[in-house]
């Protein structure tokens, strides 16, 4: 979620909202986020927005965000059997992404609702192929919802902060009815 990108990903402001709660509550939980940067001399910085500051942003050329460096973080972490993915672009770095993980036998979370591309078609057809791949779609929500699983929960508090306000449509619809 790079500068560059800004003007030209479908409902860039939207994406960039949802996927910050997800690092906020990453954060909250304990949960180590992982950050890459495609080509950030030409494309530019992480936006200020996405809340990244003082997380180091891995940085790579191919669309796969597995990288000699993220796999080092990864083994570092225990090799985790689950990853949440938010990002752009669905169709390229979050496919590609998903497709390794998969072939690592990793079960792959991809946030909707902070995904996309720059064209709607793009990101609708990718989520439906990374459906049909064997990865699960959800939303912002649900997994803030799901990562504390109960109201007894001792972060349950914050979280629920987040969750103060729905998430932004994303122009999500049309894709559900195909589901």
């Amino acid at each position: 979620m790079q500068e560059k990108f800004r003007p030209n990903i479908y409902q860039f402001t939207n994406i960039v909202s949802n996927a910050a709660r997800l690092l906020q509550a990453s954060r909250i939980l304990g949960i180590p986020p992982i950050v890459t940067e495609q080509y950030p001399k030409g494309l530019g910085p992480t936006v200020a927005e996405l809340g990244a500051e003082g997380l180091t942003a891995h940085v790579k050329t191919k669309f796969t965000m597995m990288t000699e460096e993220v796999e080092k973080e990864l083994s570092a972490l225990g090799n985790p059997k689950q990853a949440i993915l938010c990002g752009i672009e669905t169709q390229a770095c979050i496919a590609c992404t998903t497709f390794d993980l998969l072939e690592k036998g990793m079960e792959v979370h991809i946030v909707a609702d902070a995904v996309s591309s720059r064209s709607q078609t793009d990101r609708l057809f990718a989520l439906s192929r990374l459906r049909q791949s064997g990865a699960f779609l959800t939303t912002t929500e649900a997994v803030l919802l799901q990562l504390v699983q109960d109201a007894k929960h001792p972060k349950f508090r914050e979280i629920q902060k987040l969750l103060a306000h729905p998430s932004p449509d994303t122009d999500l619809l049309a894709f559900a009815s195909s589901l």
